[in-house]
């Protein structure tokens, strides 16, 4: 099957901000508020990404502006607490992409990791740009009709070609109409279609011989 499948080059955003291992404290603070930015990546020589600084590693000095007892389970942040540069607040190793990773693996890095964006980096390394949650969600604004034609092409052509088929795309749900000549090409259709780029729900109005609609 050939549905397409976004990559990561195709969201993201190729002009990244980023920073040295010696940017200050307060430099990586007022380049997060110009560029409206949650974390930095941080550069070493041409451009090898060693590190993020994220808004997540600036806060602990706020938090343990007093004087308290630090617990255990708070070392860690207590100890950036008093970093002032970049490579003492930075979390190191970076979690990375690939730019011709599909879009679904970095939302999976993200939601797994619990960060908003990603550097992207080639294979040895070198920042190329960032994704954030944000460019992830593009894949959403593709037209109906776009949909509806790499559908019609590349699922029902190819899974059913000669089905008495027929949908339709309103505002990324694809509602399927018809009939399938076997029941167990219900999961397999509504799968195919939900993996196609910015399809946003599935709805199945099949006709009673093939079971309960989907």
């Amino acid at each position: 099957m050939s549905a397409s499948r976004y990559t990561v080059s195709d969201v993201m955003t190729h002009t990244a901000v980023a920073i040295g291992r010696e940017a200050s404290y307060k430099e990586i603070v007022e380049l997060m508020h110009q560029w409206k930015v949650s974390a930095l990546p941080v550069l070493e020589g041409e451009g090898r990404v060693v590190g993020v600084v994220s808004e997540a590693d600036l806060l602990p000095k706020e938090e343990f502006r007093r004087t308290e007892p630090v617990l255990p389970d708070q070392l860690e942040e207590a100890s950036k607490a008093g970093g002032t540069l970049a490579e003492e607040l930075m979390s190191s190793p970076a979690v990375t992409v690939h730019p011709d990773a599909p879009v679904a693996e970095a939302a999976r890095i993200m939601a797994h990791k619990r960060v908003k964006r990603l550097p992207v980096v080639n294979e040895v390394g070198m920042l190329e740009g960032v994704v954030s949650r944000s460019d992830l969600l593009k894949v959403f604004l593709r037209p109906d009709e776009e949909l509806e034609e790499e559908i019609r092409l590349s699922v029902l052509t190819e899974l059913m070609p000669g089905a008495a088929l027929d949908f339709a795309v309103q505002d990324g749900v694809v509602t399927l109409r018809g009939r399938l000549p076997d029941r167990a090409l219900v999961p397999l259709v509504a799968r195919a279609i939900r993996a196609v780029e910015g399809v946003v729900d599935v709805r199945m109005e099949l006709d009673s011989a093939v079971g309960t609609p989907v």
